[in-house]
């Protein structure tokens, strides 16, 4: 990260810093709990975009949802076997 920084207070249950420090690693708690709030962000995002996609288009359906995971899985096991069976 090339940002800069601020420094912060912010208030948790000690259950959860104790194991977020213990989970940190040589990295530190800060930067265990920068890269956990940037996912955080990350997946208020998408459900903002899946809100407005949703609205436009309607629901996905549990099918749809299934056939893309049918088709990701198949995508990742041509991928590790190299790709000789890809179409």
């Amino acid at each position: 990260m090339s940002e800069p920084t601020g420094k912060y207070s912010i208030t948790m249950p000690r259950d959860i810093a104790e194991a977020a420090k213990a989970r940190s690693g040589p990295s530190g708690l800060s930067a265990y709990v920068a890269a956990a709030v940037a996912r955080q962000i990350e997946r208020d995002s998408l459900n903002e975009l899946i809100t407005v996609a949703e609205a436009e288009h309607g629901p996905v359906t549990d099918e749809e949802i299934q056939a893309l995971r049918d088709r990701l899985h198949r995508a990742r096991e041509q991928q590790t076997r190299g790709g000789a069976d890809a179409a």
